[in-house]
């Protein structure tokens, strides 16, 4: 009876020799191509198994690709076990994935970019979190650093929500300071965060802002994903029920405006906020 091993390796064999004839027609022997075949050839057609259905030689391909320096198939695979497609979820193996493509030095603006930005957000949500099992434990400072550097480097907006939620917070090593979560959510806002839409909404709401306080909370609700909404719906909700009717109106009708003309349809609101700061602060008053 055939081994794991041997299988995985018939496979794998498959894998390159159909990438190899596919992309190069076949100007190599089967037994070659392991040695011969590009990299990039295999993670093509590691892609094209995965879009009809054939995980397991997507699996094997991103391997033989990812060993042989193409990071975006490293990030497949990490995708793949982070979210059980394919395989088995183990989210341990997707984190040792993304720490391998955090690694690289990768430039801003440098086509891998979305990858190492990815890869830094996801090394964010472990470390915050740990992963029960295996050695990765909860370490909210370490977590900061990953969410900063996607964040700061690569303008990533998931990251600059999470650096908001931080100083907000006072969590990861960091003095909690209303200012600085702002600057964080509303960098993440601008870039259609709803997270940091809602967030920052709430925060403009509590400072006496309630009616571009409520839009913006309103639009990011319909523009959240099922689980953000949750959360969302309830901070809006909360924030209706102790609004004036007028308000409520008003503020439905400027978030109508949002979603349509995008954020800057405040009517001077966000203004008048930084003006609040003494006309120093950011278009919203949380300062540069």
């Amino acid at each position: 009876m055939p081994t794991f091993e041997t299988m995985r390796t018939a496979i794998l064999s498959a894998v390159v020799a159909a990438a190899t004839f596919g992309c190069a027609g076949g100007a190599f022997a089967q037994d070659e191509a392991p040695k011969r075949s590009s990299p990039w050839a295999v993670f093509k057609f590691g892609f094209s198994a995965y879009k009809n259905g054939h995980k397991d030689q997507a699996v094997e391909a991103y391997r033989y690709a990812a060993e042989n320096g193409q990071i975006g198939a490293t990030w497949k695979l990490a995708r793949m076990y982070a979210e059980g497609d394919g395989v088995t979820r183990d989210d341990y193996e997707a984190f040792k994935f993304f720490n391998e493509i955090a690694q690289q030095d990768v430039e801003p603006g440098s086509p891998e970019e979305s990858y190492v930005s990815d890869a830094l957000v996801a090394l964010g949500g472990y470390l915050k979190q740990g992963i029960p099992g295996s050695p990765v434990r909860a370490n909210p400072a370490a977590a900061q650093e990953f969410y900063m550097r996607a964040a700061a480097n690569y303008r990533n907006p998931v990251a600059q929500f999470e650096m908001g939620n931080m100083f907000l917070k006072g969590e990861g090593g960091v003095k909690a300071s209303l200012r600085q979560a702002g600057r964080w959510f509303q960098l993440a806002a601008e870039k259609g965060h709803a997270g940091a839409q809602a967030t920052l909404g709430n925060l403009l709401f509590e400072r006496g802002k309630v009616v571009r306080g409520l839009a913006m909370m309103t639009a990011a609700l319909e523009r959240a994903n099922p689980i953000d909404r949750i959360w969302i719906r309830s901070m809006q909700e909360e924030a209706f029920s102790l609004a004036g009717e007028s308000d409520r109106r008003t503020a439905i009708a400027l978030a109508e405006d949002i979603l349509t003309k995008g954020p800057e349809a405040d009517g001077g609101d966000g203004a008048d906020a930084a003006a609040d700061n003494g006309g120093g602060g950011s278009r919203l008053g949380f300062g540069q």
